[in-house]
């Protein structure tokens, strides 16, 4: 039975707690919960942020009323049906080309868990990673959780700049860099999906609670598919 908290956070929001512990577990369950929410709550609602264990409830403060938003907000959670979790969420494929010259971390992955970067590459397009929360830039989705095998420190010092499509590993979780930005994650190859574009309606193909197989792919449709070499690209 899913059990939550709903504390406030202000005049104008609060926050559903599920749990403490971050787990696949849970990312169904805020899914559902978050279109549950999005669909009932009606006008007055400004955003829901749903995260690893939360899901905040940005409100019109002249609409609604903090108690009011934490007595509609858990009367509904209680509506949810569980036995439709597994339906929550969409599978999405990420096709990667998974390269030293476009993954420069990706052999030192390898070395660092004794395995062939064949190996490395089997074992992150073998799981169905769950998306459990979007941020640090617009449409960078924290995928987990990776295998125990690929679990890859951070680097000591980040990059200045990562270019756009790059996948990547951290600890037990995985991403796709949506913009080239700063980052310390191990870079293992590229994708040529666009995870971020502002000029869709849909800003970013995946959403919390979505899941995500990563798929190889070739040099040659890589390029065919759009994916571009970067400056500093050892071609």
């Amino acid at each position: 039975m899913t059990s939550w908290v709903v504390e406030t956070l202000g005049p104008d929001a609060v926050m559903v707690r599920f749990g403490e512990v971050i787990t696949p577990a849970l990312v169904p369950i805020i899914r559902a919960a978050t279109d549950l929410l999005r669909e009932t709550l009606g006008e007055g609602v400004r955003d829901l942020v749903p995260s690893y264990t939360t899901l905040m409830v940005s409100f019109d403060p002249l609409a609604h009323s903090v108690n009011e938003m934490t007595g509609r907000v858990n009367a509904l959670l209680q509506t949810l049906d569980e036995q439709q979790l597994g339906d929550a969420g969409e599978q999405i494929e990420i096709p990667v080309w998974y390269d030293p010259v476009v993954g420069p971390d990706l052999k030192r992955v390898a070395r660092y868990h004794q395995l062939s970067v064949d190996e490395v590459i089997a074992r992150h397009c073998v799981v169905d990673y769950h998306v459990f929360a979007i941020g640090f830039a617009p449409g960078f989705a924290y995928l987990g959780e990776t295998p125990e095998a690929l679990a890859t420190p951070r680097l000591d010092t980040p990059r200045a700049k990562v270019p756009v499509g790059s996948v990547a590993l951290a600890d037990r979780q995985t991403a796709v860099y949506p913009i080239a930005t700063p980052g310390g994650w191990n870079l293992i190859g590229r994708t040529p999906m666009t995870m971020f574009d502002r000029s869709r309606p849909q800003l970013c193909p995946v959403a919390t609670g979505d899941r995500v197989r990563f798929v190889p792919i070739s040099r040659a449709e890589f390029l065919a598919r759009g994916g571009r070499f970067e400056q500093g690209d050892v071609v």
